[in-house]
């Protein structure tokens, strides 16, 4: 359903009715256009505290993007800023700055207490007012889990409340802010995460941190435009909305995708596999004998799968005390429990190849909850309970990680009284609700054979909802 209110405001008349009245005035947001689109342009600006870990990393990698890179100089507290390399100019922030930054990055992984905090200041004071609309604000830092002291592990877990904080000051712009907590030596494996949450893809994600923990060994090289070629990927629930959406991203990137959803929806399934090249499975999740089909469908077409997109969902929404035991037990079968059974059989089967993935698509409802979602709320809550645990278990590379979304637009969204619909919309930092595309993304990031350090994530899809943390 069309955003007739992000419309409005964006046109001159809008737009002055907004400043007059005080109300949001939502920046359409830059979404991903085509295959070969460089991941980050314009001039990105790179920091670092002393000693920073990643500074290296990301000076080779944006000083080979397509963007324009600076290096912060002028001030002490950002001497490490240097290490980005010589493909980065250096910037004297103590002098009047003229430039537009579409990114400005920091590499906070270095400092060993709160007291280093303030080259946080020192790099963002003189440059947020100089970001571009639609600009990214990512920040790396060191997993506080592993911290060797108390102080550094305060300095890093501080991060966290920084970037939730200037998410919602430069969400007006369009723009987002994300943390990045790398486990020591993870830095060497940065690539896919920087490549998603400085582009495009990451249009809806503000306000989140992310874990990378450290691999072993060297990541395959991987074509950036199709970084999914040869990849066997599952999506269930995917004869519309959000699974029409990630079936389709994930073609994009290259993989062949199974398309699953109940038999009643089968005609609008095979509509999308057909467009996609990929193949249509009819099946009831909830169906004791879902998961030998699903195996057995895998094990004959292709002979083992590599990606599993549990997307499938349902709400049956009513008080807990008005509440039949249909609506709760049918919710907690779709939303949950299904997915552990489909997992334990291809597990069993040893069809998951090595390096494989698991995503499984929470909600901001099991995060917060909700009013009348108490079966629902319980299902996605469970949800991050379940990847939490069996990111521990997994080996050879697989991992699982999930997705959280807020207001999305699809069908249901659009069924819902005018003034819910609103609220959904507006109560984030973006003022305006997501589209499908913006969940499939940040899926496609976990899928990315260089995100193996990317294991046991809840990541919200939800241009940093006010609801819930």
């Amino acid at each position: 359903m069309s955003d007739l209110y992000l419309k409005f405001v964006n046109t001159p008349v809008g737009k002055t009715a907004a400043q007059t009245l005080g109300l949001p005035a939502p920046v359409p947001l830059k979404r991903w256009k085509r295959a070969d689109q460089p991941f980050i342009e314009g001039d990105v600006l790179v920091g670092a505290a002393g000693n920073g870990k990643a500074i290296a990393a990301l000076g080779s990698l944006l000083g080979a993007s397509a963007a324009s890179l600076h290096h912060a100089s002028g001030v002490a507290t950002l001497e490490a800023s240097s290490g980005a390399g010589n493909k980065a100019r250096p910037l004297d922030l103590t002098t009047e700055i003229n430039t537009r930054f579409s990114a400005l990055v920091f590499d906070a992984s270095g400092m060993k207490d709160t007291a280093e905090l303030r080259a946080l200041y020192d790099f963002y004071h003189p440059t947020i007012r100089k970001l571009a609309g639609n600009g990214r604000i990512l920040v790396i830092g060191l997993d506080p889990a592993g911290c060797k002291s108390p102080a550094q592990a305060a300095a890093q877990r501080a991060l966290e409340g920084f970037v939730r904080s200037v998410g919602k000051e430069i969400g007006k712009k369009g723009s987002t802010a994300n943390l990045l907590w790398i486990a020591p030596g993870a830095e060497k494996h940065l690539d896919s995460s920087v490549r998603f949450f400085l582009s495009p893809r990451s249009a809806y994600v503000s306000g989140q941190v992310a874990r990378i923990g450290k691999v072993t060994g060297e990541l395959a090289a991987t074509n950036p435009v199709a970084p999914l070629t040869g990849k066997v990927a599952l999506v269930t629930g995917a004869s519309r909305g959000i699974g029409e959406s990630i079936a389709e991203t994930l073609a994009r990137d290259g993989a062949t995708v199974i398309g699953l959803d109940i038999p009643a929806a089968l005609e609008d399934l095979q509509r999308v596999t057909d467009r996609i090249k990929g193949k249509a499975l009819a099946c009831d999740i909830t169906d004791a004998r879902a998961p030998a089909m699903i195996a057995e469908f895998v094990k004959e077409h292709f002979g083992g799968i590599d990606l599993i997109i549990h997307n499938a969902g349902i709400t049956r929404d009513k008080t807990l005390g008005n509440m039949p035991e249909h609506f709760w037990d049918m919710a907690i079968a779709v939303n949950l429990t299904a997915e552990e059974l489909i997992d334990e059989e291809l597990m069993k089967q040893e069809l998951i190849r090595d390096n494989g993935r698991i995503v499984c698509v929470s909600s901001i409802s099991g995060i917060a909850g909700n009013f009348g979602q108490t079966n629902y709320s319980t299902a996605k809550c469970g949800v991050i309970g379940y990847v939490e645990a069996l990111a521990r278990k997994l080996k050879n590379g697989i991992t699982i990680n999930a997705v959280a979304p807020g207001f999305i637009e699809t069908q249901m969204t659009a069924a819902m009284p005018v003034t819910i619909r609103e609220a959904g919309r507006r109560m984030n930092s973006l003022s305006q609700g997501g589209q499908p595309v913006d969940v499939a993304e940040a899926i496609a990031w976990y899928c990315n054979p260089g995100s193996t350090g990317v294991n046991g994530n809840v990541v919200r899809v939800c241009g940093q909802s006010l609801i819930g943390k």
